[in-house]
């Protein structure tokens, strides 16, 4: 399609133009594609995610979003307009290509005063103007019945360096319109600044040919260069390695067509210079741009904007913080096991009055082994050595929270070890735990900050853990170790269960036996040897002190062997609830950063998934675009 040579004939051009392939379907293959990716971009809006867009960055997408489907919609016709607006400086002879195009005057040029102020829009007759864009509806509308133009509306636009600042801005609001813009030039204007630099902010989002017209006029100058030489140059250096130009003398094909009776095409000017092309042009709008260069122009728009969807994608794919999840859990352990540290020495101090409460629970429980005379003089001596435990089943609730810390509670006749530390436990949340709270989701965020992990992203699920009903956590947490340290004293493993086996069945049967014997000795020193001595006081006091001295040895040794004392239960205690509350800390806090992290990385796929297919179809209209061959119309 290159028009650059001088020395072309008509023949050749025509040629040269004409498609090398079959047009195959393009926009409407595309219009289903760009569908299918405003799915994704809307989903990415519109779904709760855990890594936030910014509001520039929503903006962004929604812009996004709105263009694919105004393409898809736009696309989506059986025969697509391909809009040609000439764009110029005053008297470079825009209106005069367009009458001579048109074959006759359509478009208003003066002598005097060379200056276009309407647009004037031509196109085929068969074409209904609500097919238009609204821009170019409010412009001078002119019909013709070209079959070779039938899909192609041709624009003369106002001079853009014209003292009427409002027919730049008429031109300015009509270039969106424009999927090809005819850079119409002479020798006088081809590079002046004001149009340069239009053509500079529009050169990557449109289509270019240029045209050098009064050709005829055109010499070389004082540098030895030639207009259309220097112009190439110029264009090359702005990214247009092949960059089509076309070198017209329209005024002499406008007068040959004036003079031309009858409707068919006007015969060629008989005084045309050297390597004229104005031929070359009209063949190429009417031969060269094909339905399948039509299709590849309007859809090189759409590549552009599959390039800007990847960038955006891209620039906005949220980061993989799987590294980041892994350093903030390891430091979330070690942060986590203090506060349980801290919380399990809050709680154990907590029940530390009621230490004397707590010995006696374990010790009528550790009681339920024992039968028979041990049995009963354990109750006995229990009732004794715990006559003032303060730990009831039935404890005044408005009093506890003042008294938890040293006074007394009063003492009903029964008492239930399970309801007091629940009491306990509440209180504990209350004064310190619930305190705590807050600032260990604090400490936690600082320590995740630390390690690269945004607070925004663990702020919210950290600050939901912090609100669980921890109280009732606490509570469970006391009970449960509690009764495994009962669980332990009353059930021991190894040498402590054999020993423990060997003094409950000493003590279940040596007193019963001792007594046994003492009675036994008793009776048969007084019927067989000396039946008629009578036993005295002594010997009858043996009945009992025999059977207590080995009830009080056994008890003994399992004091000293097996003790329950406040500080053995304290330290197993102490032990199993750090154990427990770190264990429940862990399972509230320790999950947060992989999940976020888990729930990020699927975002990230999906938007890897948008980049992917959106690559797809760019590449697969690239391959359509090479096709068509109007790479040439595009600057780099």
């Amino acid at each position: 399609m290159s028009a650059s040579g001088p020395e072309q004939e008509d023949a050749t051009a025509t040629a040269a133009v004409a498609p090398e392939v079959p047009p195959q379907p393009l926009l409407r293959t595309l219009a289903p594609l760009l569908r299918g990716l405003e799915r994704p971009v809307r989903s990415w809006l519109d779904s709760r995610r855990k890594y936030p867009l910014s509001m520039m960055q929503r903006a962004e997408l929604e812009g996004l979003a709105d263009d694919l489907r105004r393409q898809a919609e736009t696309l989506d016709v059986e025969k697509p307009l391909l809009v040609v607006m000439l764009m110029g400086g005053t008297g470079v002879g825009k209106s005069t290509l367009l009458n001579a195009l048109a074959g006759g005057p359509i478009a208003q040029a003066s002598f005097t005063r060379p200056t276009t102020r309407d647009p004037v829009v031509y196109f085929h007759h068969s074409v209904k103007s609500e097919r238009l864009d609204p821009a170019l509806r409010l412009c001078r509308l002119v019909q013709h019945d070209r079959a070779g133009l039938e899909q192609k509306v041709i624009v003369d636009t106002p001079d853009v360096d014209s003292n009427d600042l409002s027919n730049r801005d008429k031109l300015v609001a009509l270039l969106p319109v424009a999927d090809i813009v005819l850079y119409v030039g002479s020798q006088e204007k081809y590079h002046d600044r004001i149009v340069w630099d239009l053509f500079k902010q529009q050169r990557q989002r449109r289509a270019f040919a240029f045209v050098l017209n009064k050709w005829d006029r055109c010499l070389t100058g004082e540098s030895g260069i030639r207009p259309d030489e220097d112009l190439l140059a110029d264009l090359k250096a702005e990214g247009f390695q092949n960059p089509l130009l076309f070198r017209t003398t329209a005024q002499l094909w406008l007068d040959a067509a004036k003079a031309h009776p009858g409707s068919g095409p006007p015969p060629r000017p008989a005084d045309l210079p050297e390597g004229e092309q104005f031929a070359l042009l009209r063949s190429w709008l009417e031969l060269g741009l094909t339905k399948l260069e039509i299709e590849a122009v309007k859809a090189r728009g759409v590549g552009q904007l599959l390039a800007q969807v990847v960038r955006v994608a891209e620039a906005n794919r949220p980061p993989d913080f799987t590294a980041e999840a892994e350093k903030v859990k390891t430091a979330w352990e070690a942060t986590l096991a203090d506060e349980a540290d801290v919380q399990a020495d809050v709680l154990v101090g907590t029940l530390e009055p009621y230490q004397t409460e707590v010995e006696h629970h374990f010790s009528v429980e550790d009681q339920q082994r024992f039968r028979g005379l041990m049995a009963a003089y354990l109750r006995v001596t229990t009732r004794l050595r715990y006559a003032g435990s303060g730990l009831r089943d039935r404890i005044p609730l408005a009093g506890l929270k003042g008294k938890l810390l040293g006074g007394k509670v009063d003492t009903p006749v029964e008492w239930n070890l399970g309801a007091f530390v629940q009491e306990c436990a509440r209180t504990a949340g209350e004064r310190v735990l619930d305190q705590r709270t807050a600032a260990l989701i604090n400490r936690l965020l600082v320590d995740a900050e630390s390690k690269g992990f945004a607070l925004t992203l663990l702020s919210e699920p950290a600050n939901a853990a912090g609100r669980l009903d921890w109280r009732d956590k606490v509570t469970r947490a006391v009970i449960d170790a509690l009764a495994e340290v009962e669980r332990q004293a009353t059930n021991p493993t190894g040498f402590r269960r054999a020993l423990r086996g060997t003094l409950t069945v000493a003590a279940n049967t040596l007193p019963e036996i001792a007594l046994v014997a003492t009675v036994g000795t008793l009776l048969w020193n007084f019927f067989v040897p000396t039946p008629s001595i009578t036993p005295d006081m002594f010997q009858m006091l043996l009945v009992v002190l025999i059977p207590l001295v080995v009830i009080v040895a056994v008890h003994l040794l399992i004091l000293l062997l097996l003790p329950i004392r406040w500080p053995t239960i304290r330290a197993e205690f102490r032990r199993q609830l750090g154990d427990r509350m770190a264990t429940e800390l862990g399972r509230a806090y320790l999950a947060i950063p992989g999940e976020v992290a888990g729930a990020i990385r699927e975002e990230r796929k999906q938007v890897d998934g948008l980049v992917a297919e959106t690559k797809e179809v760019e590449n697969w209209l690239t391959e359509r675009q090479q096709a068509a061959h109007v790479g040439e119309l595009y600057g780099k």
